[in-house]
Parts: structure tokens; sequence; C-alpha cells
């Protein structure tokens, strides 16, 4: 038996995309990690070992998941969509004389059909519960980097209003608040209204702040922080991560309708070769951790949820393999809340800048010169709306406006450049829609229908 013990946190986001663009983008982009990434990932929850991992989920993931009308659409676009565009690829294979690359294709169309009958057997809302009955954590409103939020109001609109909806659709589950920074975007001043909010543990990213800490750290005025451990992260996210091995299904080479039907060596794809790869990294991987903490110490590997399946395709098979081995190998995986209390913390510094897991690990990738523009006008955006509350002209409307404006995906994607115009172009739109609510508070019904339905303008008064 390790002496050391491990945190698996898995954390699940998708910005509101209801009614917002087309394929790759809009509602397609919630569907595809819903049939690749969630509807699988509950096989791996509820099976063996699937307790010990620590799932968080973003109330505005919640919100679409659970909006009326979401479910229909869903299944059609597995069945009616999916479907029949891996037929048509696998009939263009066959044809232009690649019969093998032909069956992969047909192949990997079952994964639609096999995750649409998953998702009819849960019914109407049934993912959004389920996934919930696992998420012991939740995170902001709308993932909004809490740092770069002008006020303490604001920051109190993100937490209240995704909080109580997590509450909400938990029900006698409960939270136990632990709670995701967005981006795990951490700055001291912050700590007051986290434990204001019931905020009692989240993570930080402080490799290049205290270099090699891995004990969780006491605030004297809010939650514990319990620091990430990047190396063990990076041997699944990074360039030459557990991902870039030969056998694995290679994400970036694609059909004419966008199915990756080819390894990462340029071989037709092979599912049970790439899932013998999968194990053998799940040994390394439980392997390196025994020895990173055989001092006793505490390791928390955390990954966005959307790599496993969607991104990395065995991902799933990985992390069910992972848990398989920990439970041979002698290695205590426990759910965050309960791994981080089971280790002495050590006092927090009190001089910790800003950092998150970006790059650099700095709010950097949020606020620097390549969105500056947005950065700002996100802040004056909210100092508006604030000012308009006090006087008592902000409606729901301009409240929901303000918060899909402050979700971190549309400065992350811009300075990554991975979605072309979509993100400064959402960012536009929802400004624009925030200063016709403000000017004309009351007038319409939101258009946002399914986003935050427990925001209230009374939120950004209530101190």
């Amino acid at each position: 038996m390790s002496e050391g013990r491990l945190a698996i946190v898995l954390h699940s986001h998708m910005p509101y995309v209801e009614g917002f663009g087309t394929w790759p983008f809009g509602e397609e982009w919630l569907f595809e990690a819903a049939a690749t990434v969630y509807a699988p990932l509950l096989k791996v929850l509820d099976g063996p070992g699937g307790e010990r991992v620590t799932l968080s989920v973003t109330p505005v993931l919640a919100d679409q998941l659970g909006a009326v009308g979401v479910h229909e659409r869903l299944l059609s676009f597995l069945r009616d969509l999916r479907v029949t565009t891996h037929a048509l690829d696998a009939e263009g294979c066959r044809t232009t004389g690649e019969p093998a690359l032909g069956d992969e294709v047909e192949r990997a169309g079952q994964d639609y059909a096999d995750a649409a009958d998953a998702l009819e057997a849960l019914g109407d809302g049934g993912l959004a519960r389920a996934l919930l009955r696992h998420a012991a954590w939740t995170s902001s409103a709308t993932h909004a980097v809490l740092p770069l939020v002008a006020t303490d109001a604001g920051v109190r609109l993100q937490l209240r209003a995704g909080i109580e909806a997590h509450r909400a659709r938990r029900g006698d589950l409960g939270w136990g608040g632990g709670f995701w920074l967005p981006e795990c975007a951490h700055a001291p001043w912050l700590h007051p209204l986290l434990e204001e909010a019931g905020v009692h543990a989240t993570c930080v990213d402080l490799t290049d702040v205290l270099p090699g800490h891995r004990t969780p750290l006491a605030t004297s005025d809010g939650p514990l922080l319990v620091p990430l451990d990047r190396a063990t992260i990076e041997l699944v996210w990074s360039p030459g991560g557990y991902p870039a091995a030969a056998a694995y299904r290679d994400s970036h080479r694609r059909t004419t309708h966008h199915h990756n039907p080819w390894a990462n060596d340029g071989a037709v794809y092979d599912r049970d070769r790439a899932r013998e790869q999968a194990a053998a990294d799940a040994r390394d991987f439980v392997q390196r951790v025994q020895q990173r903490t055989d001092d006793g110490s505490l390791s928390v590997c955390a990954l966005d949820t959307e790599l496993l399946g969607h991104h990395w395709y065995e991902g799933l098979d990985w992390l069910s393999a992972v848990l398989q081995e920990s439970e041979r190998a002698g290695l205590e995986i426990l759910p965050l809340d309960a791994a981080a209390h089971a280790v002495a913390p050590a006092k927090a510094p009190d001089d910790l800048p800003p950092t998150s897991w970006g790059e650099p690990r700095t709010l950097w990738t949020w606020d620097g010169p390549q969105v500056a523009d947005l950065a700002f006008s996100t802040r004056d955006a909210e100092l508006r709306t604030l000012t308009a509350a006090l006087a008592g002209t902000v409606d729901h409307r301009a409240v929901r406006e303000l918060l899909a404006l402050q979700s971190s995906d549309w400065a992350f994607l811009a300075t990554r450049d991975i979605s072309g115009p979509y993100p400064l172009e959402r960012a536009t739109a929802h400004l624009a829609a925030l200063d016709a609510a403000l000017a004309s508070p009351g007038s319409t019904e939101p258009e946002l229908r399914a986003l935050a339905p427990f925001a209230d303008p009374a939120m950004l008064l209530v101190p």
C-alpha cells in the first residue's frame, strides 16, 4: 500500500451555446460533448471506483443539459446527423478503395448510436440529473475569471447564482463547499467572498509561485487552497503526454464529414490496439504517482472532463483502467474533499500573487494586450450594470447578458486563436444585448432563456 494519496478532479464546462452559431459551434458543440464525453463518463462513474473521482459541473453546463427541448434536439443530432454522416463517409472510403477505413468509420458511428440509446434511457433532463448526482463540486454561474471581475457585487452575483443553482439541482445530496475556481484563477482578495458564499475548498495552480509545493494551504479568511500537481497533470495533458502515443486516434486528421479513422502513426485506427495502450498508460501513471507520493503526500491531477473522450478518444478507457490499476497496486484514490483534509495543511503565504492554470500561469490569457479591449469593456459593462441596479433599473435580461459576457471562454478562445472570429463575435453580441437591456429595462423577456435561472438583480445589491 502506497503511503500517498491521489485525487482525480474532472472539471466539466461548456459555454452557453444555444442559438449561437452552427457546427462546429452552437449546440452541436454541446451535443458532441454529451455523446463522446458525458454519457460514456457516467459508465465510469457508476462503475468500480467511480465514487473516488471528484466531478465538478459548472452551472452553465447544467443549465443547458437541463434546458427545455434539448433532449429531443440532442437525440436528433445523434441519430439523424451523426449516424448518417458516418454512413456517408464509410461508403465514400469503400468507393475510393479504402475498405479498412470504411469499416473503422462505420464502427465509430456506432458510438453515436449507443450514446443516443443511453441518453434516451435517461429521459428528458436525465443527463443533467445523472451528472449532478456525481458532481460534489460546482463553480461560478458562467465561468467568469473571478479576479478580473470589477466589484465585490459582481463576484457575489457569479457565486450566488451558480451555487444556488447547484444546491437546488442536487437537492438532498447537498453541497459540501467544494468550488472550482474558473481557470483556477485565484487572488487572495477573493477569500472573504468565497467564505461568505460557503466555499470551503478550491484548487489553485501555484507551480510557478511555490515550485513543488503540494500541501493544502489554510487561509486566514477563506477556503482551503489545494495545489494542483502540475507534473502529474502533464503526464496526461501536455504535447508529449499519453494522448500522443502512436496507437491512439488522431483527433486532427479528418474525413469529409469530420470523422477520425486514423491513428496518430497514420495507420487505420485499431480500437483494440488503442485500448491496450490505454491500459499500459494507466499502469505507468499509477506507478509514477506512487513514486511521487511515497512520502505520504497528496497529488491532485485535475483535467478538463472534455479532454477525456472528445480530444482524447481513449481518455475514459484510461481513467477506468487507472481506477482498476490503483486498486491492484495499492494507490489510494480519494475524493478531493477527503484527500485534502487527510493532510495537515500549511499556512498560506500572505503575499500570493494572482495565478491561474493558463499559459503563463498568470491572468495574461484573459487580460493580456491581445484581449485587453474585451477585458476593459466587460469591467465597464459590470460597473454600468451595478450603477443601474442601485437605481432600480436592472431586469433579469440585463443580469443574464452580463453573466454571459463575463464567461472566461471568449478571451481564452481569442487568445488561443482556435475559433476564428466566433469568441469576439459572441462577446460583442452579449455586450450589445446588455446595453439594450439597460436602455429599456423590462421591455422584453431574456433571450438567454436557459442561462442562470437562479440569477436575480437583487444579488447585486445584498451584501
